[in-house]
């Protein structure tokens, strides 16, 4: 039987961290895209991170709501991205996998 070492929660906040700065302007993905199967994850490492080239505006619920609310649509709004009444809409802004 193979075990596999599992990342240090230093080492997935840094993975987590990564795919938000990948995310382009224009393009959000959601807590579960950069966290999957535990998207609370992702959102603590964002409430404890105070590195300004985060884009955290650009991590938006799975629903497309904003857990920022309008701070953080203004700043999505100011990158381009479509919103359909208050949500994002997803189906146009979500970065698709690679």
């Amino acid at each position: 039987m193979l075990l596999r070492a599992m990342p240090s929660a230093d080492e997935r906040a840094g993975q987590i961290l990564d795919r938000i700065r990948a995310i382009p302007v224009g393009f959000v993905r959601t807590y579960g895209d950069v966290s999957p199967g535990a998207p609370r994850v992702a959102g603590a490492v964002l409430h404890e991170c105070e590195d300004p080239s985060v884009p955290w505006y650009r991590i938006v619920r799975a629903d497309g709501t904003l857990a920022k609310g309008e701070r953080q649509r203004s700043l999505l709004e100011a990158e381009g991205v479509p919103f359909r009444g208050p949500r994002v809409d997803l189906e146009v802004a979500r970065m698709p996998e690679l």
